[in-house]
């Protein structure tokens, strides 16, 4: 078994232990689940989850923008909104994506992940705009650095990871359309993970994924994780990266359909990974913390889907957009930031 296998036994254990409780689905309150005594390093024992926003139409792309706040994104009601310990929430970026889409055909016309790129500028995944954006916080003007690939528009992009290099990472599935791969307006024959280099150039890193959908790097930068958001085989996939960061072998990390047991709510989506390895992931029932061998530690789970996850404040809080609602949990170092 590789050092990046599952352990089968192990996964299927922790599947079982995150829907055991009774009532799963309608948790009164967000919590956090113990599955290893490992979980005690990363997040202290009694932490409270916190809810710092609800109100949205579904919560997305969280972002610490040192400086600034939260930053958050609400595709279908194409708005990006502003958290503050002083304001709370308010209004940030309106309209997010694109404006003036047909809602018959374009069902998230908003921004979805967010990124920053190493100037400070707000890297967008314009779902709606169906490209990837760059927005400079001072004079709020956007950039359009790709939106396409070999003549075809993108589907609606969806998440992205910026390298060191400034090389962006991302996805492109088809959840920005209504009607999604049977759209009228999809022109890629796939649903793409793509590597964009600060030369401008396109590259296709998988094509063959159905539902691609959160996408992050190992701190090394050696492997891409991609999480796999079908309902039929959910799963995150990891490649290894050669030195001009194209993959030369696939596999899968993890394999979610365990956690799909008693309806939990999600499929794998948004990711993090802190500077140590661990990840933070969105699984069916909630964020899981896992070992960079993909053993389970932990759960957050707030009765709804956790789409994704930010690290912010001093690198030891993680920030979680679920569903209809954005929560705040500390955690015990800074690892993330």
């Amino acid at each position: 078994m590789s050092t990046y296998a599952i352990d089968r036994r192990g996964f299927l254990a922790a599947g079982a232990a995150l829907v055991a409780t009774p009532g799963f689905a309608a948790a009164p309150a967000p919590e956090v689940r113990r599955l290893s005594p490992a979980l005690d390093r990363i997040i202290a024992p009694g932490s409270i989850v916190e809810t710092i926003a609800t109100g949205i139409r579904w919560a997305e792309g969280p972002l610490w923008v040192p400086g600034t706040g939260l930053v958050f994104s609400d595709p279908p009601a194409n708005l990006m909104r502003l958290w503050t310990r002083k304001r709370g929430v308010v209004p940030f970026l309106s309209p997010s994506g694109a404006a003036g889409t047909d809602p018959k055909l374009v069902r998230e016309p908003g921004s979805n992940g967010l990124a920053l790129a190493h100037d400070g500028a707000l890297l967008i995944a314009n779902s709606g705009g169906r490209s990837i954006d760059r927005v400079d916080l001072k004079t709020r003007q956007r950039r359009v650095l790709a939106d396409r690939f070999e003549g075809a528009r993108f589907n609606s992009p969806n998440d992205l990871h910026v390298a060191r290099s400034g090389t962006i990472y991302f996805t492109d599935p088809p959840y920005g359309f209504a009607d999604g791969d049977t759209s009228p307006l999809k022109e890629a024959k796939q649903n793409g993970v793509y590597r964009w280099s600060p030369d401008g150039k396109v590259a296709l890193i998988d094509g063959g994924l159905t539902r691609p959908n959160g996408v992050a790097l190992s701190p090394d930068e050696r492997r891409l994780y991609v999480s796999v958001s079908d309902e039929a085989a959910p799963r995150i996939m990891v490649y290894d990266l050669d030195a001009h960061g194209m993959p030369t072998t696939s596999r899968i990390w993890l394999d979610a359909t365990p956690l799909r047991a008693g309806n939990a709510p999600g499929l794998p989506d948004g990711m993090k990974v802190a500077r140590n390895g661990t990840m933070f992931c969105s699984v069916p029932g909630g964020m899981m913390v896992l070992t960079p061998e993909a053993q389970p530690l932990g759960v957050i789970i707030s009765g709804k889907a956790i789409a994704n996850c930010a690290f912010g404040e001093d690198g030891a809080t993680l920030f979680m957009t679920a569903s209809d609602r954005v929560l705040r949990l500390r955690l015990r170092t800074g690892a993330g930031m």
